[in-house]
């Protein structure tokens, strides 16, 4: 075999790192953005922060560009920013579109329609009641997830493994199930002491339904020769339920956690509406009763961004739950 000296290795030409064209197109944009933030003139009344927001802008591109430029040194950033880079690029033009008909030139009518400008002033002046606002719907969303996804995974569990305790839950799980949380709302508020352990309630109601029935699903869908072979090596019932009914449930329990964390949002809109005295939907309501829709699309932005984060979690919490699983299920 031919061997090569310490010499020769050094002597070959390296190959030179593509640039990252996505990069430089999304850098192009941010730049046309924040410039057409700066320089075109606003309609009516000048908004505040238009010049701090063409600053993000610019900050942004000169950013992309760099990246887009030497992606040898930040490859492993630019390796992951590469797929969003279609995404990078159209943010800036939606942006600049919404700044359009907001605050050039006012197509759309204010104060029903805010600029960007309006919430980046909202984050800056109320950023105290926001967050406050923020932390109280956490803490009130995963008390009522956690109960909930408790509940009903040991309710699908039980269903799926026992024909008896099914033929007890199951005609009462299609009864309850079907019923929207919210409309048990007077009912939940008659019987627990405070507003606050009701909405709890209402949101682990929400939550426990799709948990319970996709649970179940995975239990009752589990391969008969999986119980034989464990069977066959000396296996009790516990082990059968611990070992071998939950593990292959799995990823339907995170499918069923995926769906319940999605219709707990809305109950918790609705639950902070009628008597929490802070929160999300709390803050929702104040800020229409004011006619603050600047605040009110804040406090939007501030849900959307808490259940996209919160999804995102879930996501890595069933990569690292069920990494034996890759080769056997769809990802």
């Amino acid at each position: 075999m031919p061997t090569y000296s310490l010499e020769q290795s050094q002597a070959q030409p390296r190959v030179a790192t593509p640039l990252w064209r996505g990069g430089l197109l999304a850098a192009l944009a941010w730049i046309a953005f924040a410039l057409f933030t700066a320089f075109y003139p606003d309609g009516g009344k000048p908004w505040p922060f238009t010049w701090e927001l063409a600053y993000v802008g610019a900050g942004f591109g000169v950013l992309l560009a760099l990246l887009g430029i030497l992606p040898g040194p930040f490859g492993r950033l630019v390796e992951r920013l590469r797929p969003a880079g279609a995404w990078l690029a159209a943010l800036p033009v939606l942006l600049g579109v919404w700044l359009l008909v907001t605050a050039k030139v006012v197509l759309l009518p204010v104060p029903f329609f805010a600029p960007p400008q309006a919430l980046i002033e909202v984050f800056v002046d109320d950023w105290f009641r926001l967050g406050e606002s923020l932390l109280h719907s956490l803490w009130l969303l995963v008390n009522g997830v956690v109960v909930g996804g408790l509940a009903g995974f040991i309710a699908g569990v039980a269903i799926g493994w026992s024909h008896r305790i099914g033929y007890w839950v199951h005609p009462v799980l299609r009864i309850l199930g079907p019923i929207p949380s919210t409309a048990l709302l007077p009912i939940c508020f008659f019987f627990f002491p405070t507003s606050w352990s009701a909405s709890v309630f209402l949101i682990a109601l929400a939550t426990w339904f799709p948990v319970t029935v996709l649970t179940w699903s995975g239990v009752a869908s589990v391969d008969k020769a999986y119980y034989e072979v464990a069977r066959t090596l000396g296996a009790n019932s516990r082990f059968l339920v611990w070992r071998v009914a939950i593990p292959a449930a799995l990823p339907h329990v995170f499918v069923g956690l995926f769906m319940g964390l999605g219709a707990s949002f809305s109950v918790l809109v609705v639950a902070e509406m009628m008597g929490v005295k802070a929160g999300l939907g709390w803050y929702l309501q104040w800020a229409q009763g004011w006619a603050a829709y600047a605040n009110m699309y804040a406090a939007l932005l501030v849900m959307a961004l808490l259940c996209s984060g919160l999804i995102t979690l879930l996501f890595i919490v069933r990569d690292r739950v069920l990494s034996w699983q890759k080769g056997a299920v769809k990802w």
